[in-house]
């Protein structure tokens, strides 16, 4: 029974984890490759939902929805670089006023807190009705997405992007201009960012205000998760994106076991946490342990 039920779940959970993992891999950019910690995507992921949503019940055409809703979280995340670049505002507190600033934002767009957008009336590129399509239209927004991931970033621009994470100082005397490279990557992330919330509010059928709340942790799980589990094991570009898509399937698997044991809905966001912190403190905990046996042999060698 309890094996029955986890396989029914097996669809929808992923599902969820690819279109969250086109989130992660937009978290991936600011977070691994930028090195710049970025919470405006828990406003963003709604914004380009909310643009997204307005569209399609205005009857645009999809791509020009989709495109939309990339424009979107590509304008979010222009504005937290601004505040950074040009105002001087540490990276954390931009993205936390871009994204306290979303939330009215969002209610704009919307007019009220919530949009519903029925498979039955409009044709969505994915549906909960439909799991098994879904799977495969998200599949292929994941394909696509990280094949562009990978030009970008073997071409002149993109490797100004990664040079300016790995180290600014350095960037700067290459003559990198690193605050228009850090404007890029923050557009770039929170464009995809827009594109998940676009496909979620058409998967879930509905999109509300606050339906980004936590999404940063769910990126961050999803990203830390395909790092410690595929670190080592993938060092292709591609590989390393394909990890984060991954990592958000797992996530989304595991809340799903979860949920199954009985674990009371409530409870998930402190689970959410809770896993995440694990799995953040996993290389941490990795290193002390090889430091303590490289510390002991050094010890026993030395007698």
């Amino acid at each position: 029974m309890f094996l029955t039920q986890m396989l029914n779940m097996m669809p929808d959970a992923v599902a969820q984890g690819l279109i969250w993992g086109i989130m992660a891999l937009g978290l991936y950019i600011t977070y691994k490759v930028l090195d710049y910690s970025d919470l405006t995507v828990d406003g963003s992921i709604v914004t380009g939902g909310a643009v997204a949503a307005l569209l399609i019940l205005n009857g645009v055409p999809m791509p020009i929805a989709i495109a939309a809703a990339f424009a979107a979280g590509a304008l979010a995340g222009l504005v937290t670089g601004l505040l950074h670049t040009r105002l001087g505002i540490p990276p954390i507190l931009s993205g936390i006023l871009t994204q306290l600033g979303l939330y009215s934002i969002n209610l704009h767009i919307m007019g009220k807190s919530m949009l519903a957008v029925s498979v039955d009336k409009y044709p969505l590129l994915v549906s909960v009705r439909n799991q098994g399509q879904s799977c495969l239209v998200a599949l292929a927004f994941v394909v696509v997405i990280i094949g562009l991931m990978y030009w970008f970033f073997g071409t002149e621009l993109g490797c100004a992007v990664r040079a300016t994470g790995a180290n600014a100082a350095m960037s700067r005397a290459q003559g990198i201009d690193t605050n228009n490279t850090k404007l890029l990557g923050l557009v770039l992330g929170n464009g995809l960012v827009g594109i998940s919330g676009a496909l979620y509010t058409q998967y879930l059928g509905s999109v509300t205000v606050n339906m980004g709340r936590g999404a940063i942790v769910i990126g961050l799980a999803a990203v830390i998760i395909g790092d410690v589990l595929f670190g080592r094991l993938f060092s292709n570009f591609a590989l390393k994106l394909l990890s984060v898509v991954i990592g958000a399937i797992l996530y989304y698997v595991v809340i799903a076991l979860v949920i199954q044991l009985g674990l009371n809905t409530d409870d998930l966001k402190l689970f959410s946490a809770a896993f995440v912190a694990v799995f953040l403190a996993i290389p941490h905990l990795k290193e002390l342990h090889h430091a303590h046996h490289k510390k002991k042999g050094g010890s026993v060698r030395h007698a």
